[in-house]
């Protein structure tokens, strides 16, 4: 069956260490040579996909996020937490998680938020006499807002492989993401109390007052890009790109993070992980036309239906499969195999795309805490000098708040469509 032959080679190529792009590829040429599907048209598909300005903002997000991560900007965002946080037992950990959604609506990445917020709260929390397993957990489960408040990459490619409107998913994933904060303030605070963390002290407001002002260019780039993109002004990539202007001046000339003689390498940087992602994404594509071509999306229809599967229980198997998945596959390996599959089963089904999009980041959230694949566990791990287990078990109980929270997105999508109706109409 080729559906088989493609999953055993596909986890086969991946454990041997050949990199994503390769593996889909290699495994979709397989399937079309099983098949005998005809290659027709399928060049021109993946010039067509690729040839969208949409996906041009992905490197100019990632550009931005690499300039505010060596520039100063997230330790202006730290420092504007923390003054007006202060006077809460555990607050550095409250600062941690609002630094870190703060960080993520600008940069869009999970990881660089560990990696950034990691770099500067770590060491000041340990110093404080934060237990490190604690930092460590409340550090790299807040990292994973990045992968669902907007500009999320995730949520990006989303967009580009289902053909769902970019807008309106960046604003599906506010209130989710504002949610998951607050599920993580609450425990911070629950456990600072049983545990008596360190109260830091509370500063006079002329002090907040300044860093405030400090921290305002930091705030620029997510204004632009809320403003631009909602206020009908820019595009998503027209927005991209400003915000990668604007954070290279922030950074270069206010904050003075690094010399305009690095400004080069950062762009190289982001040209790599553009050039990497066009890859995945080409020969997803071929994939995922051999997917519709096979007819697998109808026979997954029909197959639900004719065992009286409800939308709520196919949803739970979605959660149990992705959730599985996570385990083994990194973020962009699981949407590209995936997502060709089911996006054509959503509607059918009465499954909002928009909505499922949040179901499916989320997921990729808890991924990347998810033992033993999980990429934050490692980049925190890689900082510390910790071992992966004390990391684990600090992030234990943040991964039990991203199951309820999950299951809360799941079932409760009034949580997640009730902005993007109100912004762009039902």
């Amino acid at each position: 069956m080729p559906v088989a032959v493609f999953f055993t080679a596909f986890f086969g190529l991946l454990a041997s260490g050949l990199p994503i792009f390769l593996v889909l590829g290699i495994c979709a040429a397989a399937l079309f040579a099983i098949s005998s599907q005809p290659l027709i048209g399928t060049a021109q598909l993946i010039v067509d996909h690729l040839n969208s300005p949409t996906l041009m903002s992905l490197p100019l997000f990632v550009m931005a996020a690499t300039f505010m991560r060596v520039g100063g900007v997230a330790q202006a965002l730290v420092d504007l937490a923390v003054a007006w946080l202060g006077g809460f037992r555990g607050s550095l950990g409250i600062v941690t998680v609002v630094s870190c959604t703060l960080f993520a609506a600008i940069c869009g990445s999970s990881v660089a938020t560990a990696l950034a917020m990691g770099t500067i709260l770590l060491p000041a929390m340990i110093e404080r006499g934060y237990p490190r397993s604690f930092a460590l957990g409340v550090i790299g489960a807040s990292g994973t807002i990045g992968i669902v408040v907007p500009p999320s990459l995730a949520l990006i490619l989303y967009g580009i492989v289902a053909d769902q409107s970019v807008p309106r998913l960046f604003v599906a994933g506010i209130l989710p993401g504002l949610l998951q904060a607050a599920a993580f303030i609450l425990w911070v605070m629950y456990d600072a109390r049983r545990r008596n963390f360190p109260v830091e002290p509370a500063l006079p407001f002329g002090d907040r007052v300044r860093m405030t002002i400090h921290a305002l260019p930091a705030l620029l780039v997510p204004v632009i890009v809320v403003v631009g993109i909602y206020g009908g002004l820019v595009t998503v990539t027209e927005a991209a790109a400003l915000s990668a202007v604007a954070a290279m001046v922030v950074s270069l000339f206010y904050y003075r993070g690094f010399r305009w003689q690095q400004t080069l390498d950062v762009v190289a940087d982001a040209m790599r992980s553009a050039a990497a992602i066009m890859l995945i994404v080409a020969a997803a594509l071929a994939f995922g036309h051999w997917v519709a071509e096979s007819g697998l999306p109808d026979r997954l229809v029909k197959f639900t239906l004719a065992h009286g599967l409800s939308t709520w229980e196919f949803l739970l198997a979605i959660n149990i499969l992705l959730l599985v998945l996570g385990c083994f596959l990194e973020v962009m390996a699981t949407l590209l195999l995936i997502l060709p599959v089911l996006a054509p089963v959503l509607k059918p089904l009465g499954v909002d795309p928009i909505h499922f999009a949040i179901i499916f980041t989320h997921n990729m959230e808890i991924g990347l805490i998810h033992p033993p694949v999980g990429l934050n566990l490692f980049v925190l791990a890689t900082i510390s000098n910790a071992p992966i287990g004390e990391v684990i078990r600090g992030i234990l109980p943040f991964l039990i708040l991203l199951l309820i929270v999950l299951g809360i997105i799941t079932y409760v999508p009034s949580l997640t469509m009730f902005l993007p109706d109100y912004v762009f109409g039902g």
